[in-house]
């Protein structure tokens, strides 16, 4: 075992140039193998960062997410081959978007619809419709889809489920299945949870996944003290590189994090390092957490099986950043290590999140790793690849 003085050495650098403040925890076999804290939580205070500290989740949401959706169908709840108007009826007549050979564009029926699965694993054709680095998705469908929800935020409030209801008529990107596509299939997965449980997605999550593994301070709402633990939400100004003077502005969250019921939509994680560790190692060591079986290690097994072609695998999941992987039920696992330049175990996976969060799970070894930064943008192959490599060195 090598003694981390490395990885030290580059969490302390990404702060000494201008990254707000990181954490980080490796565990393996339920112990803490490493645990540091570098930075702030709030820079104008001079408040340094902490374990007690929280960082939004984003896309790090989904792990927890699709963990308690596997959970579910392990309970036999619903079939990956279940169509989604099982479940959301006003989808029984999708339709989707096909270009003919002179550039016309035409919205037809669907030959099949959408599954579970094809929910489950990112291939149901709807992105995001929101905006990304204050640029819109340049997307056909995500227009489609904006402007299906203009009505809905132009309320106070509104759901998940009113968001799905939403955008029943919006064509579809493409066949189900026949391409990959990051997005709303996460919004279906929380809809899906919800239809099968007649409960809150978000309380599903804490009461299934994080109370039995003693998440204390994690949820998809704040409550007690987590507001005041929660570290700033800091931005990086336009045409401004980390370091710079005046680079970071801090940006009000409040439409994205906030008490149970008052977020639109679907909410994300709140949590930290420590915590989220909790997760992670449950899903590295068989499903257990501190002798207690959680979920099935087979179903873990199936949720990091890829599911996605070679083809569709370098045309819609290759980049700098994915490389090497595949991508199974709402997480990426590890299927090269050459093609990805990883030092890790074959079959590890995780997922990442917009404001900089990271973690991976290698059943292997009974090995987590979980690291957290909140930055917008995350500037995450920067950050993420370079202490992948050197976490997975010492180990």
């Amino acid at each position: 075992m090598s003694n981390f003085k490395d990885l030290d050495r580059l969490l302390q650098q990404y702060v000494d140039d201008g990254l707000p403040g990181c954490g980080m925890v490796i565990a393996k076999h339920g112990e803490v193998l490493y645990e540091k804290y570098f930075g702030y939580a709030d820079i104008e205070n001079g408040v340094k960062l902490e374990q007690k500290h929280l960082f939004r989740q984003a896309s790090l949401t989904k792990v927890a997410m699709y963990t308690t959706a596997m959970m579910l169908y392990e309970q036999g709840k619903f079939l990956m081959t279940d169509p989604i108007y099982d479940f959301f009826p006003e989808w029984r007549n999708t339709k989707k978007k096909v270009t003919l050979p002179n550039g016309t564009v035409k919205v037809v029926p669907v030959d099949k619809p959408i599954t579970v699965k094809n929910v489950m694993n990112m291939t149901c054709g709807l992105p995001y419709p929101m905006i990304l680095g204050g640029i819109p998705v340049q997307n056909p469908t995500a227009e489609s889809m904006r402007h299906a929800l203009e009505p809905l935020y132009k309320q106070e409030h509104f759901t998940v489920r009113d968001q799905i209801r939403a955008l029943a008529d919006v064509p579809i990107a493409f066949e189900p299945g026949t391409r990959w596509l990051y997005g709303f299939a996460s919004e279906f997965t929380a809809g899906l949870i919800e239809a099968v449980t007649g409960k809150q997605a978000e309380l599903v999550i804490k009461e299934m996944l994080f109370d039995p593994l003693e998440m204390k301070t994690t949820a998809n709402f704040l409550y007690g003290d987590m507001g005041e633990r929660l570290v700033k939400n800091y931005c990086l100004r336009p045409g401004k590189k980390l370091g710079d003077e005046d680079a970071l502005v801090i940006r009000d969250d409040s439409m994205m994090v906030g008490p149970l019921g008052s977020v639109n939509g679907f909410s994300r994680v709140v949590t930290n390092p420590s915590d989220y560790t909790h997760l992670i190692q449950m899903l590295a060591n068989g499903g257990k957490w501190k002798g207690e079986q959680i979920m099935g290690r087979k179903t873990i097994d199936l949720m990091r099986t890829n599911t996605i072609s070679d083809e569709l695998i370098h045309k819609d999941f290759s980049n700098n950043y994915l490389c090497g992987y595949g991508y199974g039920y709402g997480v990426r696992t590890l299927l090269d290590k050459y093609e990805g330049h990883h030092n890790g175990s074959l079959g590890q996976f995780g997922w990442t999140g917009g404001s900089g969060t990271w973690g991976e799970a290698d059943p292997s070894e009974g090995t987590s790793i979980v690291y957290m930064h909140n930055l917008q943008p995350n500037l995450e192959e920067y950050h993420h690849l370079r202490m992948r490599a050197v976490a997975y060195g010492c180990l």
